[in-house]
């Protein structure tokens, strides 16, 4: 359970970076970072896969199918509706909105999955709700905030996007207990590396990528170039990486628990990128939200110790 709990935090903060892309790839589009990052992450995980090749003969056409759109909506999906929510709602309303996600998929998973009485996760639930309001109250006047209905709406987006990949990627874990942690989280990768390159294209056509105007050379993409390395190895491969292996070793409900930290590192680095340091409802908010987190995982442990033969 405690390397379970130790790769949901790091696989939170992995993912906490991509509230940030936006505001260090300079001029360049999210289209043109989303581009860079799932190439260099879709490469790595081929290469992996074929080093891999005798397990790989050994998938199904279903799992195939359910990689690809694991990808598509948990990873490539996801992601555009984060980056576009910082964009539109700032480096705080955005991560406490995805925020939501624990709260959401704690209760779709003990609804499936009852592992603790509905009382026990009264309390942290309650407590992650409350950090999120507190966190949440921010003056429209911010700066960094450009329009908070658009935001808000992709915000909730991210959160339907992640709740369906938590749950669908839980149970279809459940069935295939022997699967490569690996090799199913490069599958994933994978799927969504495929839906990039075929959307490409399009995009290309309809003017959202700014890589043909501004350049391709390092001198002006470095940024670019370095910061979808750093993704694709940190939330696209590592972050999944330990997300797969928390899967499998905490209950649903317990996972999106852990999520939630998510949000906080998602708030720091967003504070930390717009050099400013947090309002004292944000600090509360933040503070609450970690007691809520260590709530839920006590609630867990000792439901553990009692049902444990």
């Amino acid at each position: 359970m405690l390397i379970g709990i130790l790769a949901a935090l790091l696989a939170a903060f992995g993912w906490s970076l991509n509230f940030i892309v936006p505001f260090v790839i300079g001029p360049y589009s999210v289209f043109d970072f989303s581009l860079i990052r799932f190439f260099i992450a879709g490469t790595a995980c081929a290469a992996f896969l074929f080093s891999k090749r005798r397990t790989v003969r050994s998938l199904t056409g279903g799992d195939w199918l359910i990689t690809i759109a694991l990808g598509l909506i948990g990873y490539l999906g996801y992601f555009l509706a984060l980056v576009g929510a910082a964009i539109y709602a700032g480096p705080v309303i955005a991560p406490a909105i995805l925020g939501l996600v624990p709260v959401v998929l704690g209760i779709a998973g003990n609804m499936r999955q009852k592992t603790v009485p509905w009382r026990v996760l009264i309390v942290p639930l309650g407590l992650a709700a409350a950090g999120l309001v507190l966190i949440d109250h921010r003056p429209v006047s911010d700066p960094a905030i450009r329009s908070v209905p658009i935001g808000v709406t992709l915000a909730l987006t991210a959160v339907g996007c992640w709740t369906w990949f938590g749950l669908v990627n839980q149970s279809t874990l459940a069935r295939r207990p022997a699967m490569d942690a690996g090799v199913w989280t490069a599958l994933i990768t994978l799927g969504a590396s495929f839906g990039m390159l075929c959307f490409t294209p399009f995009g290309w056509y309809f003017g959202l990528f700014n890589l043909p105007q501004i350049g391709f050379g390092w001198e002006q993409a470095a940024p670019l170039y370095i910061w979808g390395i750093v993704l694709a190895l940190s939330a696209s491969l590592g972050a999944a990486w330990a997300w797969t292996i928390a899967a499998r070793r905490l209950p649903v409900a317990l996972a999106a628990q852990l999520i939630v930290m998510e949000a906080v590192f998602g708030t720091v680095v967003g504070l930390l990128v717009h050099r400013r340091w947090p309002s004292a409802t944000e600090l509360a908010g933040m503070t609450v939200l970690i007691v809520g987190v260590i709530a839920g995982i006590r609630a867990f442990d000792s439901r553990r110790h009692v049902t444990s033969p």
